[in-house]
């Protein structure tokens, strides 16, 4: 999606209530200023939002999609992110105004109707499950069940509401303590699929094991969302400089800022979509340089000369595109 592409489709909503759910995790009900109902979405959506940083970031909707008149998101302040939740959750206040970007649903898409549905989330990785949980309650579909995780009670954004009158016989709240002995063991739950779903969402560390657990599983029974672990920045980032081939332009890519921020902080329009290693949109053609990919897209084969330039880095000095 092209920068034009991309304000054409932005509405403006209204931030009408601010609040924590948790530690460092606040919960935001943007509305159309005007009371109008906003863009229907689906179990799983997410929206795009633009925080006063500039930095557009994707989250997850986790209110029932009946729900027509708002949207919900929960925040996690990432202090090692690229500085868009810092934003979200520190400069955007009730009353304030932000531009977001109608929803999409890369999630939630299982045509089928499973026997049971699984659902299983790390940290603020609740958020799209959440939304699946109160459409399949809406539906009177109550055959799920939900395994939620986090280190700690105070990590846990809606805590209390799963505790309520509802979940008892289908949700597991488990906190570990940051303690590998205290891992929750999944195994007796995804030994066997008998004709179930599972969705997935939660830090990387959650997800590959959950992947490895269900390799068994067939394919389209298995759904994996991540924001988060792509784009997270890690203590040995430095900065490097990214050549484009077809201008000889060379721009420095400081550390927290991606290679997309970068051309786009220098007037350049190169599309996109996810802006977290998971659509492809941003795929560019890799000419010379060694790059620290981060994305979830590429196959290996695919990384010998490719790259997504929203997440992936460079281990070279430098990197030359084909721009």
């Amino acid at each position: 999606m092209t920068d034009a592409e991309r304000s054409a489709k932005t509405i403006s909503l209204l931030v009408a209530r601010k609040q924590a759910v948790a530690l460092d995790t606040f919960l935001f009900e943007l509305k159309s200023p005007t009371g109008d109902d906003l863009p229907s979405f689906t179990p799983g959506s997410h929206i795009t939002a633009k925080p006063p940083s500039g930095q557009s970031r994707r989250y997850s909707l986790c209110n029932a999609p009946h729900e027509r008149d708002r949207y919900l998101i929960a925040v996690k302040k990432e202090t090692t992110g690229r500085g868009g939740s810092i934003s979200m959750t520190t400069q955007v206040h009730e009353g304030d105004t932000i531009e977001v970007e109608p929803p999409v649903n890369e999630f939630g898409n299982s045509r089928t109707t499973p026997a049971t549905t699984i659902f299983i989330a790390g940290g603020i990785g609740i958020t799209p499950i959440r939304s699946m949980i109160l459409h399949l309650l809406q539906q009177e579909n109550r055959d799920f069940r939900l395994y939620y995780f986090t280190r700690t009670p105070e990590l846990m954004a809606f805590r209390d509401e799963f505790l309520g009158p509802g979940y008892a016989d289908k949700v597991v709240l488990h906190h570990d303590n940051g303690d590998p002995e205290q891992v929750y063991d999944l195994w007796p739950i995804l030994e066997n699929q008998n004709g179930a779903h599972l969705y997935c969402c939660g830090p990387k560390g959650l997800m590959d094991s959950v992947r490895d657990m269900t390799g068994h599983w067939s394919d389209s029974s298995v759904h994996f969302e991540d924001f988060i672990g792509a784009t997270a920045a890690k203590a040995t980032d430095t900065p490097f400089e990214v050549i484009l081939e077809k201008s000889n332009s060379r721009y420095e890519v400081p550390v927290g800022v991606s290679i997309l921020d970068t051309l786009r902080n220098h007037g350049h329009i190169v599309p996109s979509s996810c802006e977290s290693g998971t659509c492809g949109t941003c795929r560019t053609r890799l000419i010379a340089g060694e790059p620290d990919h981060r994305d979830l897209v590429l196959s290996e084969k695919e990384k010998k000369n490719e790259i997504m330039i929203c997440v992936s880095r460079a281990k070279s000095p430098s990197l030359t595109l084909d721009l």
